[in-house]
C-alpha cells in the first residue's frame, strides 16, 4: 500500500498555519505536495526540484544565492518562497531561502567596511507567516546605521512586500509588481479517501484542540474559530507592520484588501517610491556613494553587479 502522507513537515508548514503569500503560490505549492498526501512516493531532491520550479520557473538561472559587493554597495537576492529557518525542507532545495539566513546577509552587509548601501533585490510570491515581521523590524532598526534599498526585481508580495516596506524606500522595475497584504490559511482533510481505501485512524489526545486541524476527520467549527483568530492576529501584524513602515493609515493598507498591483498603481498608492529599471537604479546607487572629487567611471562597479540581478 502506498504511504498516505510522505512528508509531514513540510505538509505542516503549508497547512494549518497563517501564510503571507500569493493564493497563486499557495494554489502551485500545493500542486506539488497534494499527490504526496493521496500517496504518490517521491524523493526529497525530485520534491526540492519541483519546489524549486514553482517558485521561480524551471527555466530560469539560479541566480546567485550569497551577497555580492561590487563598489560600496552589497546585493543580496530574496528570491523564491521565504520560509523562517533554514533547512526546513532540504539543502538541496535552492529557491527556498529563510528569514533566518537573510538577517545573517544583512548583519554582514551593514557590518562591512566597504559597503555604505545594501540592496535587497527581490522576486518572491511571499512565504511562512512565522518570523517575517521580526525581521522586517531588524530591517528597519539596520537602516539606522546604513541606508537598505529594496529592489523590486520583478515581484515582492505578501511577507516579500512586507520585509520590502521595511527598507530605507523601494524601487520597483516599470513591469514589477508588489502588495498582496493579507493572510491566508488552508487545510486539507483525506478522510473519505481513506474510507475508500479502508484506512481509519483512532487518535487520542489530551486538550481540546489538540485534535483540530486532523486532516483524517471533518474540520470542526470549533477548529473554524481559532483559525479565523489566527487569520485576525496574523492579519493585524502585517498590516501594522506595512503601515509602521510606510507612515501609511493602517486603513489605507487594509484598503488594498490584498490586490497585486502594477508598479504605477503602487506609485499611486505610496505602496513604492519609484519606478525604474534595476540596472538604471543601481547605477544611480552607486553613483551617489562616489565622491564628487573622482573622475573614475562607475559603470565597471555596476555591471559586476548587474550578474546578481533578475534581468
Amino acid at each position: 500500500m502506498p504511504r498516505m502522507i510522505n512528508f509531514p513537515h513540510i505538509a505542516a508548514m503549508v497547512f494549518g498555519a497563517p501564510l503571507y503569500a500569493t493564493s497563486e503560490l499557495v494554489t502551485a505549492v500545493k500542486a506539488v505536495l497534494e499527490p504526496r498526501l493521496l500517496g504518490r512516493t517521491t524523493t526529497d531532491v525530485e520534491l526540492a526540484e519541483e519546489i524549486s520550479g514553482v517558485a521561480m520557473g524551471r527555466d530560469e538561472e539560479r541566480q546567485l544565492r550569497g551577497v555580492t559587493i561590487a563598489g560600496n554597495i552589497a546585493i543580496i537576492p530574496i528570491h523564491g518562497i521565504l520560509v523562517a529557518r533554514r533547512g526546513a525542507i532540504t539543502a538541496t532545495c535552492e529557491e527556498l531561502l529563510s528569514y533566518e539566513r537573510l538577517r545573517e546577509q544583512i548583519t554582514a552587509s551593514v557590518n562591512h567596511e566597504l559597503v555604505k548601501e545594501v540592496v535587497l533585490d527581490f522576486h518572491t510570491g511571499g512565504g511562512q507567516a512565522i518570523g517575517c515581521a521580526e525581521l522586517a523590524d531588524f530591517i528597519r532598526a539596520c537602516t539606522k546605521t546604513k541606508p537598505i534599498t529594496a529592489l523590486v526585481n520583478f515581484a515582492a508580495y505578501s511577507a516579500g512586500y512586507m520585509l520590502a516596506a521595511a527598507c530605507s524606500k523601494i524601487i520597483a522595475s516599470p513591469t514589477a509588481g508588489v502588495g498582496s497584504v493579507g493572510v491566508i490559511i488552508e487545510t486539507y482533510e483525506v478522510s473519505k479517501w481513506e474510507a475508500e481505501v479502508g484506512i481509519k485512524y483512532n487518535t487520542f489526545y489530551r486538550g481540546s484542540h489538540k485534535n483540530d486541524f486532523s486532516p483524517h476527520e471533518e474540520i470542526t467549527d470549533q477548529a473554524v474559530l481559532e483559525i479565523e483568530k489566527r487569520l485576525d492576529q496574523a492579519y493585524s501584524v502585517f498590516v501594522n507592520s506595512v503601515a509602521k513602515h510606510r507612515n501609511m493609515k493602517a486603513d489605507d493598507v487594509i484598503a488594498t484588501q490584498a490586490k497585486l498591483f502594477s508598479a504605477e498603481d503602487a506609485l499611486q498608492l505610496k505602496l513604492i517610491d519609484e519606478i525604474a529599471p534595476a540596472q538604471d537604479a543601481i547605477n544611480a546607487i552607486a553613483m551617489s556613494h562616489v565622491p564628487k572629487s573622482s573622475g573614475r567611471s562607475i559603470r565597471a562597479q555596476a555591471s559586476a553587479i548587474n550578474s546578481s540581478l533578475t534581468l
